[in-house]
């Protein structure tokens, strides 16, 4: 079955709510804080107050004879006993040499690397015991000096004695070479400088774990918040405590956010299973909020310098980017691929720009490690080359609109230079969507009103693209990948006709128990509440890679739907026997079989309980049973893209920005549920318009202390800073994936920030204001507006 002929099937387009929605309204999920197993103890962990120290003693002698404290593990303990947390992808440097890739225990051993670092756990009867025992052990530290600013890491002292000049790797993409000629001899460059601020993810849900082993069985079982279970177990048993990956199982029950903070392995989760089995109990550990702020892998942070060559016309001729990209502490499980293969492979962006050289240099902090954030590399390399583009566009004297069309892709499919080739899209169509939602043509009018009563009004615009459903796995372990990338789903059918599929795509919170269903309802011809998805558990689903990069419906979605091609395949077989006709004369539409030429036709429902009640049945040709499985491994990444329009009014004298109208028109191929991807839209919008108007994480550049380690600190977008959206889309479905989809989780976030700083630029523009970084808070604004007036 193509793409278009599955946009076609009932259920595909149709806003049908969600078969999930009741039980968490109702309070009926279970998060993994609400599992609560026999003879549970309680962790805590000790957590270091120093941003960069060594550990010259520990002493747990007073804290292990309080009341219920089972047990006190330091770092000793397990040493020897496991390895440190692995790195997911290998960056190889500009001169061969493989990435610096420093120890990370499970349990600090001699030095402390960032605030929060883990220390000690602590195992007592009750929460409240083992909280009052943590705090009871001394220990003893000689503070170091510390480094948190990217820009500061080289020459400051060392993180780690592999690294002794805290550098990680050097990476590029391009020539070089080709692209500085092209500048030398180009019309016009435009050049800036900004800083990608560091963001600190806050899900509902809190980081939880359970750890627990069954000596009956040998078998270890892990309760954890996590987006991809198989391999958060495929680490923690490879790379971490060398133990049979059949002997542990991973269940993430209702998982209550993400956004890309839960893909990865923790040190909790491995000290909670390890711990299992030597204290023989299950042993719970739930973050609280503050404990989030400190260790939850953090996003962004970024400082970079990026330019555009470009003929008298506007014409992008080439460009060039240097990045400095900030870590953190240790290597988290995919960090080393957010700055690289997910950012520079997206700098070409919409347009035709020839020719483009990437340089990237990663460096060690003590601050938090830094991982993937809703958009992973892709928020980074839109917002840089959003701002350069806007920024030519001043510089020229053309409108935003103007040189942005002049430089979009129109025939496809389009090789960038940056590796990637993009299959399909149509970007003016989405830009010319945009400017009618966005009522380009009354800005002028809404200017006027605006400064009549003293204020300024902006108009910034960004059209992104992003790359979703990392692919394919032979490609991506090329590029230092160490796992593969495809997705498997498995179809059963049940003999009443009804269906269970079994995904190794995972949800927190986007909606795959009914996205799915509707899949599985369309091409079967059955009711949605006929179809129940499983997720999340080691123990029932064949394998799966988990949810990110807006995934789950391309490419956990594309397996499901070769699933099912071998359900219908094997029920024809069937229903060609009950019919007494030729295999090939069978069709199968609406959920029924028909003899071609006839009126002969049967229910799916009879096919069904015909292959478990085999009475009249093909034995000599088919096995009894409607079950089967598929892997899908994409052949490439899909590309969805669209264009933001954001308006703002600033006032000058307060430095507050409001933000009047926002318009988002994208392109995400064939929609399975409107109202789905329109919230996930609206999430994304939100994130991104978070960054770009208030959220920052902000770290004592002296001690290393985190300065923005609460909710009172830490801001976050509430309904009253945010406008009515307008959405729009645009269709050009996928070319290479039987759904013809693309992925909409990250988009919001990966647009909006962009088209909001290029408005309030645009705003500030008469006040000669032209640099802005994120995020763009009243003192930031107000302050930039001083010091023009200076």
């Amino acid at each position: 079955m193509g793409a278009s002929d599955f946009a076609n099937l009932p259920h595909i387009g149709e806003s049908v709510r969600r078969k999930e929605d009741y039980r968490f309204i109702t309070g009926a999920g279970q998060y993994t804080d609400d599992i609560n197993l026999p003879n549970q103890r309680y962790a805590v962990f000790v957590r270091s107050p120093y941003a960069h120290a060594t550990i010259n003693s520990i002493d747990t002698a007073a804290a292990s004879a309080m009341p219920g404290v089972v047990h006190i593990f330091t770092g000793k303990d397990l040493e020897g006993k496991m390895g440190g947390l692995p790195c997911g992808w290998l960056i190889t440097s500009t001169d061969g040499q493989p990435m610096k890739e420093p120890p990370h225990p499970v349990l600090a051993l001699g030095k402390v690397r960032y605030v929060g670092d883990q220390v000690a756990m602590v195992v007592a009867e009750t929460l409240e015991q083992a909280r009052n025992a943590a705090e009871a052990v001394e220990v003893d530290y000689g503070v170091l000096p510390a480094v948190v600013d990217v820009v500061d890491a080289k020459g400051a002292t060392a993180l780690h004695d592999a690294a002794p000049d805290n550098h990680c790797y050097k990476w590029a993409l391009g020539d070089k070479a080709a692209v500085d000629a092209v500048f030398a001899s180009a019309a016009h460059v435009t050049k800036i400088s900004l800083t990608n601020n560091r963001l600190i993810p806050n899900a509902m849900e809190p980081r939880a774990a359970i750890g627990s082993f069954s000596r009956a069985n040998d078998e270890y079982t892990l309760y954890v918040s996590n987006q991809n279970p198989h391999v958060e177990r495929l680490l923690m048993t490879a790379f971490v405590l060398g133990l049979p990956e059949h002997k542990v199982r991973v269940i993430a029950p209702d998982v209550g956010g993400g956004f890309g903070s839960k893909i990865f392995l923790y040190a909790e989760d491995v000290a909670l299973t390890w711990a299992a089995k030597q204290l023989n109990c299950a042993i719970k550990w739930t973050a609280d909020r503050s404990e989030s702020f400190l260790t939850d892998a953090h996003g962004r942070d970024h400082a970079s310098t990026a330019e555009m060559a470009m003929d008298k016309d506007g014409k992008f001729l080439a460009m060039r980017v240097h990045t400095d990209a900030n870590l953190g502490a240790y290597l988290s499980t995919f960090s080393t691929a957010v700055p690289t293969i997910l950012y520079a492979t997206l700098l070409a962006g919409q347009y035709t720009t020839p020719m483009i050289h990437v340089e990237v240099d990663a460096w060690f902090t003590n601050t938090a490690p830094v991982d993937a954030y809703r958009g992973a590399g892709r928020p980074e390399a839109t917002y840089l080359l959003e701002r350069l583009v806007s920024r030519c566009a001043w510089d020229l004297g053309l409108g935003q609109d103007t040189i942005r069309e002049r430089n979009f892709i129109k025939n496809f499919p389009y090789q960038t230079p940056v590796a990637l080739q993009y299959d399909v899209g149509d970007y003016q169509a989405a830009m010319d969507k945009a400017r009618d939602l966005a009522d380009v043509a009354g800005f002028a009018a809404r200017r006027a009103a605006s400064e009549a009563k003293g204020l300024r009004r902006g108009l910034g615009y960004s059209s992104y693209i992003e790359a979703c459903g990392i692919a394919p796995s032979n490609i991506a372990g090329a590029l230092g990948a160490r796992a593969g990338l495809f997705e498997c789903g498995e179809i059963r059918v049940h003999p009443t006709g009804s269906v269970t599929v079994f995904t190794g795509s995972h949800s927190h919170g986007q909606g795959h128990e009914t996205t799915f269903a509707q899949v599985v309802a369309a091409r079967l011809g059955i009711p949605v509440e006929n179809v129940d998805v499983v997720h999340g558990d080691t123990g029932r689903v064949p394998f799966g890679m988990g949810t990110y990069g807006s995934r789950s419906i391309s490419v956990g979605g594309a397996a499901i739907m070769k699933a099912l091609d071998k359900i219908e395949s094997k029920a024809k077989k069937i229903a060609a026997h009950l019919m007494e006709a030729g295999d090939a004369d069978i069709e199968f539409k609406n959920g029924e079989f028909t003899v071609k030429g006839t009126d002969k036709k049967i229910p799916f429902g009879q096919v069904a309980l015909t292959a478990y009640v085999p009475h009249n049945y093909p034995l000599d040709k088919l096995e009894p049973g409607l079950n089967e499985t598929a892997f899908y491994d994409p052949v490439n990444f899909t590309f969805p893209a669209g264009t933001y329009i954001c308006e703002v009014e600033v006032d000058p004298q307060t430095g507050v920005v409001r933000i009047d109208r926002f318009s988002a028109v994208d392109d995400f191929g064939t929609i399975i549920n409107p109202m789905i991807v329109e919230g996930q839209v609206h999430g994304g919008l939100v994130q991104g318009i978070g960054q770009a108007m208030m959220e920052n994480c902000v770290y004592d550049k002296e001690s290393g202390q985190l300065l923005t380690g609460s909710m009172m600190d830490y801001a976050l977008p509430r309904a009253d800073d945010l406008p009515q959206f307008k959405l729009g889309t645009v269709c050009t479905p996928c070319t290479h994936n039987p759904l013809g989809t693309k992925g909409c989780g990250e988009a919001g976030a990966i647009g909006s920030p962009p088209a909001v700083i290029n408005a309030v630029l645009d705003a500030l523009h008469p006040l000669g204001v032209t640099e802005l970084d994120m995020p763009a808070s009243p003192s930031r604004v107000w302050e930039a507006i001083r010091a023009q007036a200076r």
